[in-house]
């Protein structure tokens, strides 16, 4: 873990894409989510999680993941989330977090169910 976050937002027709690269914490999901408050300030509904397949994320950074999950269900925003690792994608669904955001195997699958 290196401590390190790149995030990027970029828009495919109604569809915002937060590109998340690097490790994913408490201190730098701050970054996550100024970029989720930036979209919806925006009025977009519509909102995929782009994470690198090398992404590390620790509980504090599926602590924020979930709090986007949780605005987006009293919203009525779509999240969804795409790129993760296989162990992650387990831990995501064990803490209960695929009930409120879907993982996709790829950007064009969860671009496709939108």
């Amino acid at each position: 873990m290196n401590q390190s976050l790149e995030v990027a937002v970029r828009k495919q027709g109604e569809v915002a894409l937060i590109d998340i690269k690097g490790d994913v914490t408490a201190v730098t999901g701050e970054h996550i989510e100024r970029a989720y408050q930036q979209v919806c300030g925006e009025g977009v509904n519509k909102v995929l999680l782009c994470f690198d397949s090398g992404s590390y994320i620790n509980s504090g950074g599926i602590a924020i993941i979930i709090g986007i999950a949780a605005d987006g269900k009293e919203t009525a925003r779509i999240i969804r989330i795409t790129g993760l690792s296989p162990h992650f994608q387990k831990i995501f669904s064990m803490v209960g977090l695929t009930k409120y955001a879907e993982i996709f195997p790829s950007e064009q699958a969860a671009l496709a169910q939108f």
